[in-house]
């Protein structure tokens, strides 16, 4: 025979009270429920928990020992029902987000910033990948979100458009095109775009080729063997400029400038969109989502 959390909340309340009848005042039930509760406690744990008398009841010397424990086990009982109720409408737990792109700026960082504040309690992982591997962390469930460029669409996965942020021209502060307030498409038909082979090189090429190309313009693309950082600190002794989306922008580099890219309709913009796959029930990715929707006035579906 065991006991249940109630019983030791009848004999936590019996010793507060120091009696049986304030007890059950206290917890809006019968007295002769309150004591036959606490009479089958003291069979199954086989001493006698409280002194009874007509003054009230107090507990006896093995009870008051009883009574120490007896909070801490509902205390604990109370903390786990939080946290369960916390994790399945998505307030606790954990959440994997994938990317692609660096996060020094932007609304991926801004997002991050401001849900972490709002949801201290949820462990968000990072993982930076390129788009190819992040599709099959979402496929295998290591991943619950990823958010990339572009609108593709993968088999199993659904897919929301999230934001869009600037495309900007990082060049030497000598550069011609550095006094300029922005630069357009058209100036950079001649300069030779240095990328890197690494991640989000790749990625930048086609969609700098995509935008090149609806002008009419096919540019001098070199791949770097060096890392982003590496690449925008050699600008700064000249020979080339880069593009980088708006989100890479937060690092400031010696003698390297950021202008931002137009064509005839204004302003360039690099769309992202949030993937997660169909079948995944993870309450803080359905919670994260509404968030996101929330915060930035959109309008899609989530399950």
């Amino acid at each position: 025979m065991s006991f249940d959390i109630r019983q030791l909340r009848y004999a936590i309340a019996a010793a507060d009270h120091r009696s049986f009848h304030r007890a059950s005042v206290a917890l809006d039930i019968e007295q002769s429920t309150l004591s036959r509760n606490i009479l089958k406690l003291e069979r199954i744990v086989g001493v006698k928990l409280f002194k009874r008398s007509r003054a009230g009841a107090s507990p006896t010397v093995a009870g008051a020992e009883f009574i120490r424990t007896a909070r801490h086990i509902v205390a604990k009982a109370d903390q786990l029902v939080t946290a369960m109720r916390a994790a399945g409408q998505g307030r606790a737990g954990g959440l994997v987000i994938g990317y692609k792109h660096p996060i020094s700026a932007g609304h991926l960082r801004a997002t991050l910033v401001a849900w972490r504040e709002t949801h201290p309690d949820v462990e968000v992982e990072r993982v930076e990948d390129e788009r190819e591997s992040l599709i099959a962390a979402l496929d295998a469930g290591v991943v619950d979100l990823a958010i990339l460029s572009g609108e593709a669409r993968y088999a199993g996965m659904r897919r929301a458009t999230l934001w869009s942020e600037r495309l900007l021209a990082a060049l030497p502060a000598s550069h011609p095109l550095a006094e300029r307030e922005h630069v357009e498409l058209t100036d950079l038909r001649d300069e030779t775009v240095l990328l890197t082979t690494e991640s989000p090189g790749p990625d930048t090429r086609d969609l700098i080729l995509a935008h090149f190309g609806v002008a009419g313009i096919s540019p001098t693309i070199r791949m770097q063997h060096v890392s982003p950082d590496s690449l925008l600190s050699l600008l700064g002794v000249g020979g080339g400029m880069t593009l980088i989306c708006e989100c890479a922008s937060g690092a400031r580099y010696p003698d390297v400038v950021l202008r931002e890219v137009h064509d005839l309709h204004g302003q360039k913009w690099i769309g992202y969109s949030g993937y997660w796959r169909k079948e995944n029930e993870n309450p803080v990715l359905r919670r994260f989502l509404a968030f996101v929707r929330n915060r930035y006035a959109l309008s899609f579906e989530i399950s």
